[in-house]
């Protein structure tokens, strides 16, 4: 399972999620999916644009957690 972490930086770099959907030209709806975690896939662009704005490492966003096993069927 992949947890999401944007809520984290949103905090860290004190930044609303209005803020962060304007400065990387997403909907507060999809930057609020993003941030719940409510996604099923995540372009590299949007990774990137996520990095440039938030000014971290992928990382930061992003944490692998084994054991889930909700979605293996899906490779």
């Amino acid at each position: 399972m992949i947890v999401v972490h944007i809520d984290v930086m949103l905090a860290k770099r004190k930044m609303s999620v209005g803020e962060l959907s304007e400065k990387v030209g997403f909907t507060m709806a999809n930057v609020s999916l993003l941030k719940n975690g409510k996604i099923k896939a995540l372009k590299l662009s949007t990774l990137d644009k996520l990095c440039r704005v938030l000014d971290c490492q992928v990382a930061d966003l992003l944490t692998y957690v084994p054991g889930d096993g909700e979605d293996e069927d899906d490779v």
